[in-house]
């Protein structure tokens, strides 16, 4: 076995024990405790019950607070409690600001599931765990698997060659690809093995993704899409929609759009015979459900068991239900040009026996090593998209995260792969706020669409050095907070005028985050740099937090962070920041430096503190 099969597999077991530890509810973790490190939803207000597309009780909820909630992804394993009665294990469908769905994993609904303080908290993902498990113990009898991974793992620096293609071999149904694009697209069709697609910050690398994919139809292939998120997935699948492609979107779904909805396996079913057998099934799964909560929480022993042996023939009704739409899918599976879904609904879908040409991994740069090995042998050919200067994967474990958990599959492959395209014009930024990242992360080459002239100043550093304002530690104690930047924040919204619809309030810090919810109005997105990747707006405020005599910058020293941070602005990037405590590290150094020539450099003394 490689050497790095037993690292991985090591880093699994890591973040399961950090998993299990970090997410329990007992007298060493209280719920304050569990709340304010973003683990725990509590209380939440439940607005809606229902029976879903496998009979299992889906729940909708909402929040009265604003939640800081990173960890909170959808599909993530949840459990869902109440102080003195037994949890119920279930996985998050969705969370959007203070909304949400999550699904249990149980016959019915807790009889005390609308009762005043039940909550939800993360709870170890098992499931997933062992799925890479598997899939990792799987790979040695793999033999082309195997040398890729090899590959990956080896000690030789791949040379990057850029292939330059004749662009008019292809006729591309989108005419405005520039010619990075267009290369890309066209790496795409010839590859035949593996391609990277490296996109920094809006340089369209969805619509570079969704013309690769109609070319590789075109050309008779059956494409497998992925991503580590349904947000991203849905993403590429509209654009995918648009272009009249046959998708069908698998997996763990409930707020999707009518337009992708249509396209799921319950959408397509919804009107077919086979769904009206599914719906008698359903009925009659009610009916025992019903006949089940005769029997009330305090029962004897005869009683319990006649409760019991009702949910039995529940629990049989769903295996039957799931055999009809396993059974009615398998034609849907066969039709579909793309089968799209998150790595763990693509394998919960059991297409393995589906023969696909070519796999499409989008934010290829957020996806953990072990979940894209489960990934890769469902297909010849493996196209990864993304950028490995933005943030990495979520890991726990810092002990992992040592031993290189948290390094991406696309981090992990661009070192090791010759076939990498980089997509090099940006259309989000004015060139001054995309300068600094061009410079420091793409080696000057990442350029600005021509239409993007730079008027005025378009980045700006506000310096709070020698005010006598320090960080301090949030009320809860577990992330820190910034007060005098706050302040700071209220009078530049006056000041500049900003819209607060077209401006965004981000932090590397919850704490920060919490606070700016209570001082700042309500209408302003206000976010933490993590939950903001992805997203843009007119105008971005960003506030470093870090003030210390120490020069300590926590964790501002993951730069990639910072990355996201800066290239969030369309039109205006604000930062709000102590020199004198990020200015001793050399790449905050830089910055500062690029702001004092692109940009314009403030001070705290301007403001009333």
């Amino acid at each position: 076995m490689h050497p790095h099969f037993q690292i991985l597999l090591e880093c699994i077991e890591l973040e399961e024990k950090e998993q299990l530890q970090r997410y329990r509810l007992d007298q060493q973790h209280s719920l304050k405790s569990l709340k304010a490190e973003g683990l725990a939803l509590h209380p939440i207000i439940v607005t809606r019950k229902s029976f879903g597309y496998a009979d299992y009780p889906e729940i909708s909820f909402k929040l009265s607070f604003p939640p800081e909630a990173n960890m909170f992804k959808d599909g993530a394993a949840i459990e869902c409690f109440c102080a003195g009665e037994e949890p119920v294990k279930g996985i998050l469908m969705s969370l959007d600001g203070r909304s949400g769905e999550f699904r249990l994993f149980a016959p019915d609904f807790p009889d005390w599931i609308e009762d005043d303080g039940v909550g939800i908290k993360l709870a170890p993902d098992t499931r997933t765990t062992g799925i890479m498990k598997k899939s990792l113990q799987e790979l040695e009898t793999n033999k082309s698997l195997y040398k890729l991974f090899e590959q990956f793992h080896g000690s030789e620096q791949i040379t990057t060659e850029v292939h330059v293609f004749d662009t008019s071999s292809l006729t591309f149904r989108n005419p405005n690809l520039n010619t990075s694009q267009q290369q890309a697209v066209l790496a795409i069709t010839l590859n035949d093995h593996c391609t990277i697609v490296h996109g920094p910050p809006g340089t369209g690398k969805t619509t570079t993704l969704i013309e690769a994919i109609t070319q590789l139809i075109k050309a008779g292939e059956k494409v497998l899409v992925s991503a580590p998120s349904n947000t991203a997935v849905d993403n590429i699948a509209r654009g995918l929609l648009k272009e009249g492609v046959n998708l069908l979107r698998v997996g763990n779904l409930s707020k999707v759009d009518e337009t992708i909805f249509a396209h799921t396996p319950e959408g397509k079913l919804a009107n077919s015979r086979q769904q009206k057998e599914i719906r008698q099934l359903k009925m009659q799964a009610e009916e025992y459900r019903r006949m089940a909560h005769k029997y009330k929480r305090s029962f004897g022993k005869a009683e319990r068991e006649q409760r019991n042996l009702l949910f039995k023939e529940v629990k049989n009704i769903r295996i039957e239900i799931k055999k009809l739409q396993a059974y009615n899918e398998e034609k849907l599976f066969g039709e579909a040009q793309v089968i799209a879904g998150t790595p763990i609904g693509l394998y919960d879908a059991n297409i393995h026996h589906l023969h696909f040409q070519t796999l499409v991994i989008d934010e290829a740069g957020q996806c953990i090593e072990p979940l894209a090995w489960c990934l890769f042998p469902m297909a010849e050919k493996i196209v990864m998209a993304g950028d490995h200067w933005q943030l990495p994967p979520t890991v726990l474990s810092f002990a992992a995260a040592r031993l290189g958990f948290n390094r991406s599959i696309l981090e992990i492959a661009i070192a090791r792969t010759q076939n990498v395209y980089l997509l090099n014009t940006q259309y989000r930024m004015r060139p001054a706020i995309a300068g600094f990242s061009s410079n420091y992360f793409y080696n000057n080459l990442l350029l600005t669409a021509a239409y993007l002239p730079n008027i005025g100043r378009h980045i700006c550093f506000i310096d709070t050095a020698g005010s006598g304002t320090t960080e301090m530690p949030g009320p809860d104690g577990s992330s820190l907070q910034n007060e005098a930047e706050l302040r700071i924040i209220q009078q530049l919204l006056e000041r500049e005028s900003l819209d607060p619809l077209r401006t965004a309030f981000i932090s590397p810090y919850a704490g920060q985050v919490t606070a700016a919810r209570e001082l700042l109005p309500k209408e302003l997105r206000t976010s933490t740099i993590d939950s903001f990747q992805g997203q843009e707006k007119e105008t971005i405020i960003v506030s470093l937090v870090r003030s210390n005599e120490e020069g300590d910058i926590g964790f501002l020293k993951d730069y990639r962070r910072m990355n996201v941070a800066i290239t969030r602005a369309k039109e205006q990037l604000f930062v709000i920041g102590d020199s004198a405590t990020i200015g001793a590290d050399a790449f905050y150094n830089a910055f500062l430096t690029y702001i004092e020539q692109e940009g314009s450099y403030r001070t705290v003394w301007e403001f009333e503190m």
